[in-house]
């Protein structure tokens, strides 16, 4: 049987382009544009915020993996990129998302073949699974540097 679970947030508009934004999980924080769209530089962004979304997902959803896959990992690190695209008519899409994640593995005496091509699997499984990832309508690529420690 399914499930569902539901997650919110609360905005306000605090003046100009600046806004406030109150999470369901409890951090709050203050919001703008980004300076191409109007907004102030030096603040979280929607644009921010749809990519950190992405990124964190994925990662998230890599320790759960990697927990399943028993890697012994001991680094994560993971920069994210977005590009948008802006018609003539001013409407926007991200039409993709990049990750490249920096992942640390300890081999623990096992191959270290044998543990990259788990390591990779882990990773395509977060991909998979990841919510965000599977919520939008950009392509997702995902371009690793794995490394393999004793």
């Amino acid at each position: 049987m399914s499930q569902t679970a539901t997650y919110h947030t609360t905005v306000n508009w605090t003046g100009e382009h600046w806004g406030h934004i109150v999470l369901g999980n409890g951090p709050e924080m203050d919001f703008s544009a980004p300076p191409d769209a109007q907004g102030h530089p030096g603040v979280f962004t929607p644009e921010d915020a749809f990519v950190a979304a992405a990124n964190t997902c994925i990662m998230m959803m890599f320790l759960w993996a990697a927990e399943r896959f028993k890697l012994k990992l001991t680094a994560y690190e993971c920069r994210a990129e977005g590009t948008k695209l802006i018609e003539l008519d001013r409407t926007e899409i991200f039409t993709h998302l990049r990750f490249w994640p920096r992942i640390k593995i300890a081999a623990g005496g096992e191959d270290r073949a044998v543990i990259e091509n788990r390591t990779r699997r882990a990773l395509q499984s977060a991909q998979k699974y990841s919510l965000v990832a599977n919520s939008v309508k950009s392509q997702i690529m995902v371009e690793p540097a794995i490394e393999i420690t004793d």
